[in-house]
């Protein structure tokens, strides 16, 4: 078995001060890199550095909230300056601001189109200005969500933003591969004050929080666990092991890891000289449209179900 050792290596994880972005900045440190945390409340990046450096890692906390190229500018120069170099960039952040389509504002859909898509441009693009000028590549590891490779009820803004983020990453596994720089999208399912929103996640979430285990049906059959059960993606790509893997949407979460497809075509059907709109009704329900494909993130099968 491969020894995972990113000594040496530093840093960026937006969105680190709790949650999944913590616990992918604890498991980066763990494995020897050093690590910029990013949150928009100093107490609570501060916080997440001290846990760091208790746990015999190394951290720094740059308070700003991402989006802006400035702040993109920030996060990487505070690496720079502080470790000498910039290996690793993990586009964690994220806010929610769910309604259904008829009732969104403007307001609603661009919050999370700039702290999810936006964000993760400006940061991704810092990253690999300065990745490219040091000349020995690196990782970007963008982080998206089920809602982006399937939509989800009242989450346009979010699913929007995580869909992009997975183009994103297919796009920029192309035009960095020169420059030996791999991307990849991780899809994490973990138990988070997002997930705890689900109403059939919601009595495990707090039974976890009071220090009971999560069931094996959630654990294998719905691939759901805690943020650190998800956290040992990003020291792996980060790494040695893993630097033939880019492009690549990765699902993990509770006992389960998975590769998610790319978006291709399934059926085909052709007409000479071209379709009509008449063509096409007669012909949809016995070619391309025999089996229309589902929507959405399938409900939990719990055991009462």
């Amino acid at each position: 078995m491969p020894t995972i050792d990113l000594t040496g290596k530093a840093a960026v994880v937006t969105g680190s001060g709790r949650g999944l972005g913590l616990a992918y900045a604890h498991a980066l440190a763990a494995h020897g890199a050093s690590v910029v945390v990013n949150d928009i409340d100093e107490a609570v990046a501060e916080q997440a550095v001290t846990s760091i450096a208790e746990a015999g890692g190394t951290a720094v906390a740059e308070v700003v909230p991402v989006g802006s190229a400035e702040a993109a500018d920030r996060l990487v120069s505070r690496a720079v300056e502080e470790f000498g170099r910039l290996d690793v960039l993990v586009t964690n952040a994220g806010i929610l601001r769910d309604k259904v389509l008829w009732k969104m504002t403007d307001e609603d859909f661009d919050a999370v189109i700039t702290t999810h898509l936006r964000a993760t441009f400006t940061c991704a693009r810092a990253a690999a200005v300065r990745m490219r000028e040091q000349g020995e590549g690196g990782t970007l590891v963008l982080v998206g969500s089920p809602a982006g490779q399937r939509g989800n009820f009242g989450q346009t803004n979010y699913a929007a933003a995580k869909a992009g983020i997975a183009a994103m990453a297919r796009t920029w596994s192309m035009e960095l591969s020169r420059a030996n720089i791999t991307v990849n999208a991780v899809v994490p399912v973990a138990a988070t004050a997002m997930t705890e929103t689900i109403p059939a996640f919601a009595p495990y979430v707090e039974a976890l929080r009071n220090g009971e285990p999560l069931p094996d049906f959630l654990r294998k059959g719905e691939g759901f666990g805690t943020p650190e059960d998800c956290a040992a993606l990003v020291p792996f790509l980060a790494s040695d092991a893993a630097r033939g893997i880019t492009g690549q949407c990765v699902g993990i979460g509770g006992d389960k890891v998975a590769l998610w497809s790319h978006p291709q075509e399934i059926r085909t059907a052709y007409a000479d000289g071209g379709w009509t709109s008449e063509a096409l009704a007669d012909a949809w329900s016995t070619s391309v449209g025999a089996e229309p494909q589902t929507v959405g993130i399938p409900a939990p099968k719990t055991p009462e179900a």
